[in-house]
């Protein structure tokens, strides 16, 4: 994951209380930062992002608190890649698994869903301190990825 976030030129953070507005705050921050890194607000991989980094960090807010009392957001893209994490302090990793006959749906199994089906990967990274974890999505940002640099054009 390091390798592909130093080829993400464009990355940013953001620490949320492990609160219910978090949730408004997270999809807030990635459509701003998004816009600003020149991101066509209506390309087609942008609004299955929001819905999914919005399960993850409600996700994070049901089931990590406590010990986690702050959900923190890494957003990253390339010119063919969007990436984001959701962070806390909850040791537990879940399992990353689509809706199927063993998994009527819920959450994550949204997440996967949304993700596989945008040709995505998901998974699950432990803290080193084995203290917590982080979700991390990519997601590929093909045409019409529209850039300020005028890369590419919607």
């Amino acid at each position: 994951m390091t390798t592909l976030l130093e080829s993400l030129p464009h990355r940013h953070v953001v620490t949320l209380p492990a609160e219910p507005s978090a949730v408004r705050l997270a999809r807030q921050t990635a459509e701003q930062v998004l816009t600003e890194w020149g991101v066509n607000a209506g390309h087609a991989t942008v609004g299955p992002a929001l819905l999914i980094l919005g399960e993850l960090v409600t996700n994070s807010i049901r089931h990590a608190v406590p010990p986690s009392d702050q959900v923190t957001i890494v957003f990253a893209v390339g010119a063919n890649c969007l990436a984001f994490a959701v962070h806390d302090r909850r040791p537990h990793q879940p399992r990353l698994c689509d809706a199927g006959a063993g998994n009527p749906g819920g959450g994550l199994a949204t997440v996967m869903k949304l993700t596989t089906g945008l040709g995505g990967t998901a998974v699950v990274r432990g803290d080193g301190d084995g203290r917590g974890k982080s979700i991390w999505i990519t997601l590929p940002l093909g045409p019409p990825y529209a850039t300020t640099q005028g890369r590419r054009q919607a």
